[in-house]
């Protein structure tokens, strides 16, 4: 690329802000917001530095995009919160809140006043309006319903290696941390899965499920092995 062709591309860029801008967009950067032309943005939305929206993309009213994020053939909708995160060929409801660090692959269906927090990645899901996942989750190939509540570490387990399968999880139900949810299975709605728990089996409707094995300890293993470091 030549100076020219560079200057004449920066131009383009600005002038795409600035055209937002006069339609009531903010912008931290004006300087580091990539924009294309195809792109939507309501009125009130704020954009930070080093944003990078793309192809369809259209984001509602009253918005926060905050920095490093990218965001491609999406529809982000009014009042949503996305910081340093990745979203591709998907939509978020209303006054849902995603990252840091988040990944929405592509056909992924966020509801309105969810939480997809930091180092949680989303595959071709639907999520129902309330539900979270705070932090360092995978959602793949699953269908999970209102207001269901799931723990640090969770995993929709959903490929053998062959083929891929759907999980789903119903309103209200509670997925305890380190889970590992074995598809194709069904957790009910308003039943708890233990923290640490791996399902292969359906849980019923308001039932816990527990599915790890029972602790043992061995006295006194490590020192007769040659391993135990009195300090």
């Amino acid at each position: 690329m030549t100076f020219e062709e560079y200057k004449t591309k920066e131009e383009k860029r600005i002038n795409i802000a600035l055209g937002h801008m006069e339609k009531g967009v903010e912008f931290v950067d004006i300087n580091t917001a990539y924009i294309d032309e195809s792109v939507e943005i309501g009125e009130g939305t704020l954009i930070g530095p080093c944003v990078t929206l793309e192809g369809k993309t259209v984001i509602g009213k009253n918005c926060r995009i905050y920095q490093n994020t990218r965001i491609k053939d999406s529809v982000i909708n009014d009042g949503v919160e996305i910081t340093s995160s990745v979203v591709l060929e998907s939509s978020i409801g209303e006054k849902t809140k995603v990252g840091p660090f988040a990944y929405l692959r592509p056909n992924s269906r966020i509801g309105k006043e969810c939480k997809v927090g930091d180092f949680v990645e989303v595959k071709n899901s639907t999520f129902g309006d309330g539900t979270k996942a705070s932090h360092l989750t995978y959602i793949g190939d699953s269908d999970v319903g209102n207001n269901v509540n799931m723990g640090c570490g969770v995993v929709f387990v959903n490929y053998d290696g062959t083929n891929k399968y759907r999980c789903t999880v119903g309103d209200g139900a509670f997925i305890g941390c380190n889970s590992n949810l074995i598809s194709p299975v069904t957790v009910e709605s308003g039943a708890y899965v233990a923290a640490g728990s791996t399902v292969t089996d359906n849980v019923p409707e308001d039932a816990l499920c527990i599915a790890r094995a029972r602790q043992t300890n061995i006295n006194g293993w490590a020192a007769k092995k040659g391993l135990y470091r009195k300090k």
